[in-house]
């Protein structure tokens, strides 16, 4: 009889294939985002998790220097990607594939509409780039399972 494994893996540790040499030769890009300043202060939690995944980039093999943190809307309630220059600097640095790898703790709330969400998806499908949250690494072309990309 042969004894079964009782050791879960993480889900970060499921990258095998994944990431590439090249996507580490682009950015690791960490979208920090909260709607109003009471979350800010209230969820100090959230916004410690956000900015911790800079570390997680750099356990996936960034380099320190390829990773941009964009927390321009921190703090700032906004509808749609004209109000929010942070998501517009992210979709900007996506689009020319500047963008290796996009890390987010909650990514359903990355973008404020479904337009918004698809658009950054398409794009990171047409540059490669990858998509990261706390479940797991996603490549948007090829992600057939379920995740918070309703």
């Amino acid at each position: 009889m042969n004894p079964v494994s009782t050791t879960a893996t993480a889900p970060w540790d499921r990258i095998e294939g994944k990431i590439q040499p090249w996507h580490r030769d682009r950015l690791a890009v960490i979208y920090v985002r909260q709607s109003t300043p009471q979350q800010v202060l209230h969820h100090a939690e959230s916004t410690r998790l956000q900015y911790g995944l800079t570390q997680r980039a750099v356990d996936l093999g960034w380099a320190v220097s390829r990773v941009l943190v964009i927390d321009e809307d921190l703090g700032h309630s906004a509808s749609g990607m004209e109000a929010r220059p942070g998501f517009q600097r992210l979709v900007s640095e996506v689009g020319p594939d500047h963008v290796g790898l996009v890390l987010g703790v909650e990514m359903s709330r990355l973008a404020r509409s479904g337009r918004e969400w698809h658009q950054l998806l398409e794009l990171c499908a047409l540059s490669g780039a990858l998509l990261a949250d706390p479940d797991g690494i996603y490549d948007p072309p090829t992600t057939t399972t379920r995740c918070c990309w309703g």
